[in-house]
């Protein structure tokens, strides 16, 4: 028996999600959510197989909450099923650990076999989706190898990790933490660790200056 939770803040979407799943002889819903929070608490209380996870709810969004549920409840799947197919939604979403990436305009069938396939150990992604994540990669990967040349860095007291190169050299490109973690396929949070390092290694914690110290030690 496949064990579901709904995560949805509209109400006329869980209980539509709940009537078709529940309609399947191999499937259960053993809680609703309506919103990110009440997903996670409920995740970790209730164990389910999968979650059924809409990225945006009050609170805590989806992708928050995919974050969380997948640190602290890994062994629990979740499917983003969800309205919005922007481009930098379908990557933060994967990049939190989802296991794929859904559209609700799926019919019911499609979205039934979906979780069947997720449970299995399948990734998702509907050709639409597909198409969408493979033309933003393509446009990164071309970004990425025009900035990124660490070779540039001049050699002095302060020594970064390569990682650290590839930031720095994006932040002073003008890039904000947002399109860096986009860029580089990192969560915004390790970004601005990685930044943190970087601002105590120059001795400032100012972005301003930090961009200005930065771009004198690069050739």
């Amino acid at each position: 028996m496949i064990r579901i939770l709904i995560a949805d803040d509209q109400e006329l979407i869980r209980d539509g999600l709940q009537t078709i799943n529940e309609l399947q002889e191999d499937m259960k819903v053993v809680g609703v959510a309506e919103d990110g929070q009440q997903a996670c608490e409920l995740t970790e209380k209730l164990k389910p197989n999968l979650v059924l996870m809409d990225i945006k709810m009050p609170g805590m969004d989806g992708i928050e909450s995919t974050r969380w549920i997948k640190k602290h409840v890994p062994e629990t799947i979740v499917l983003i099923l969800t309205t919005f197919a922007e481009e930098q939604y379908i990557i933060d979403g994967l990049i939190g650990g989802a296991s794929g990436y859904l559209v609700k305009d799926l019919s019911s069938e499609k979205i039934v076999s979906s979780i069947r396939d997720a449970v299995q150990g399948q990734f998702l992604l509907p050709a639409s989706i597909a198409a969408k994540l493979s033309a933003r990669l393509s446009y990164l990967s071309g970004t990425l190898e025009s900035v990124i040349n660490k070779d540039r860095f001049k050699e002095g007291d302060i020594h970064f990790t390569e990682r650290e190169k590839e930031i720095i050299l994006l932040m002073v490109e003008g890039k904000n933490n947002q399109e860096i973690a986009g860029i580089l396929f990192m969560s915004v949070g390790t970004v601005k660790n990685y930044i943190s390092n970087i601002y105590q290694k120059i001795g400032t914690s100012d972005r301003t200056k930090a961009v200005v110290i930065l771009k004198e030690m690069i050739v």
